[in-house]
């Protein structure tokens, strides 16, 4: 059981319930529902996803020497070596099973790897890093829509606000363990409220979409006034979508924006590494809302439903491994 748990920890298990959603946002943003390639993809991200969490701690085994000793590494749990041997073995599997979903899959797939492996070993600690990390969620969701339709491109609107949340949450965390600095969370705070508008706004060609001024509605406009703490709810816009599928992408918006705002704002207000730390695992978990958000946005709301099912499922396991 020791030895199960440290490489739970190793592998962050409960953040792999926010990975799914790339694929399944990503083959929906492409015009088309769920399939069997689209599972190939999912599986993919899973390996992908898993070899990144190992090889980061190899690559950080020196720091974390230092910084967090009680990591599966540095207190000689797992060995160096077994870390870095997964992390191959899972890169494997990961380009292996988009390369059985085709051509376009694998042709997302290999680049994603790479960015995985360039982030670890490279930039990590340079200003490219949280880029790079951006750009990695926003293939695994185009990775989605490559295996499902054979066209990645009509994924890319979505895949750029999901990875500008990434990028949010990523510049975030570098400094939670030292924090000492309200600017990350501040931008990522921003952020947060931009893509919170976006998302319940709708995408082009979706049901409401042609009422005037094309709000965010009145249920996103308080998450966005209650849950990033601005104190101040802003006036309703006129025309909101009321229609059943309107009202799932505000609520689905308003989680998010509850889910990543309240961390980010008390991190804001106080940044301590505890509160930084906590920010960083709201901005983790806020990524399934967000996924579903982008699903209910392209028109399915059972593919969003079934992606905000995972959130409560990741938030449970979260209790006992930590997803940061």
């Amino acid at each position: 059981m020791s030895r199960s748990r440290a490489w739970a920890e190793l592998l962050r298990l409960p953040a792999l319930f926010t990975v799914p959603g790339d694929a399944l946002s990503g083959a929906v943003a492409a015009g088309a529902r769920p399939n069997a390639r689209t599972l190939l993809a999912i599986g993919s991200s899973l390996c992908l996803y898993e070899a990144g969490m190992a090889l980061n701690d190899w690559a950080d085994r020196a720091e974390d020497a230092v910084e967090r000793p009680h990591r599966p590494l540095p207190s000689g749990r797992i060995r160096p070596s077994s870390a870095f041997t997964a992390a191959c073995a899972l890169t494997a599997a990961g380009v292996a099973l988009a390369a059985r979903a085709g051509r376009p899959a694998l042709a997302v797939a290999a680049p994603l790897a790479a960015t995985v492996w360039a982030y670890d070993l490279a930039l990590k600690h340079t200003p490219a890093g949280p880029f790079a990390m951006a750009a990695a969620r926003g293939l695994d969701h185009l990775l989605g829509a490559a295996a499902t339709t054979g066209r990645p491109r009509e994924a890319l609107p979505s895949a750029a606000l999901l990875g500008t949340h990434t990028l949010a949450v990523t510049t975030v965390s570098r400094r939670e363990t030292q924090g000492g600095t309200s600017l990350p969370p501040l931008a990522a705070l921003a952020a947060t409220a931009v893509l919170t508008r976006l998302v319940a706004r709708g995408a082009r060609g979706t049901t409401g979409e042609t009422c005037a001024g094309a709000g965010v509605g009145t249920a996103a406009e308080t998450a966005i006034a209650t849950g990033i703490g601005t104190g101040r709810r802003t006036p309703a816009h006129v025309g909101a979508d009321l229609t059943p599928a309107g009202t799932l992408r505000t609520t689905l918006a308003a989680a998010y924006a509850a889910t990543a705002g309240r961390p980010y704002t008390h991190a804001a207000l106080n940044p301590s590494p505890p509160l930084t730390q906590r920010a960083v695992g709201g901005g983790i978990r806020a990524t399934i809302p967000l996924q579903a958000a982008l699903a209910a946005r392209a028109g399915s709301g059972l593919t969003a439903l079934a992606i905000a099912a995972l959130a409560p499922i990741g938030r449970k396991y979260a209790k006992k491994v930590s997803i940061t």
